[in-house]
């Protein structure tokens, strides 16, 4: 019976470590990868002296990693799965909108062309990352994840709670293909990717709404004794419903103010300037320069 009752106190513990070495395993076999990737293939695939990969594609691999762990692994996957909603929707925001831009930027054009090739494969990838077909799936992709029914059904099943995160972090991937992909030619325009950003933001408003009014618990599981931070269920929605709508409405509106500007507003001081232009071997008239072109020109001719 005591044995029973320490096993209960420590199954109770939201603190408790957890090992999940297949988060591990993911992570190192995605490093040696792209390592393998940039050191062997990556010399054979781009013209003679340039280089396989930039720093800045470096910075974004690293950080793409390090939250892929943070959000996959302890304490906030557990937490996420077993005691709070709101982690729960914090581990999903960082799967769908800020570990697929980094992926992307860390992926160099010759890479992705050498996964997919220009077959089948391309006109597909090309096909799903449409404007308007990325922005439907990923949104619908949302809504299906968030869904009590399937939430309720991931939390008591492994596979499926994985699968779904692999879902997510996949047509994510494709929604952020128009803005940082790595082929340009599936880039919009400035104003095209600021109006596609804003109307993401604006699409989780009516499940964000939902869970910050709605009364009683939405998701049973997280319907438990044990409250994390002695936050109550419905504190704990409400949170989860701000950080969908205001987290990552924020960062999309951050996104868009950075793109108008860096667009529309690169050399604004310059092109309100009143003054000409000068050129670099443009010399300042003087007094002296005058005189010399009137004593050189020819002394008007007498008609009378």
């Amino acid at each position: 019976m005591l044995a029973q009752a320490a096993d209960t106190a420590i199954s109770a513990d939201p603190w408790r470590f957890q090992w999940h070495p297949e988060v591990w395993v993911l992570v190192g076999f995605l490093t040696a990868a792209f390592v393998y990737m940039i050191k062997v293939i990556g010399p054979n695939a781009v013209p003679p002296g340039q280089q396989a990969v930039s720093r800045k594609n470096t910075y974004a691999f690293v950080g793409a990693m390090a939250l892929l762990w943070v959000a996959s692994d302890w304490p906030l996957h557990d937490i996420s799965e077993e005691y709070l909603y709101s982690a729960h929707m914090l581990q999903h925001m960082m799967l769908s909108y800020f570990l697929p831009p980094l992926a992307l930027l860390a992926t160099p054009e010759w890479l992705l062309r050498v996964l997919i090739g220009d077959g089948g494969t391309y006109r597909a990838v090309r096909f799903l990352s449409k404007p308007v077909i990325a922005g439907v799936l990923f949104n619908l992709v949302a809504m299906v994840t968030h869904v009590p029914l399937v939430v309720n059904a991931s939390l008591d099943n492994g596979p499926l709670h994985y699968s779904l995160h692999f879902i997510v972090v996949l047509f994510s991937l494709l929604m952020w293909m128009p803005v940082v992909g790595p082929f340009k030619e599936f880039h919009m325009g400035p104003l095209g990717k600021c109006i596609y950003l804003f109307l993401l933001s604006v699409v989780p408003t009516l499940p964000a709404a939902w869970l910050t009014f709605a009364e009683g618990a939405v998701y049973k599981p997280y319907d438990i004794p044990v409250r994390v931070f002695g936050w109550s269920v419905t504190v704990d929605q409400q949170l989860a419903g701000a950080i969908m709508k205001i987290g990552g409405g924020v960062f999309l509106w951050t996104l868009v103010i950075y793109i108008f500007f860096k667009r529309f507003a690169n050399g604004y001081g310059e092109k309100q300037d009143y003054r000409r232009p000068t050129e670099p071997d443009d010399e300042p008239l003087t007094t002296a320069d005058v005189d010399r072109e009137f004593a050189s020109s020819a002394p008007p001719q007498d008609v009378g």
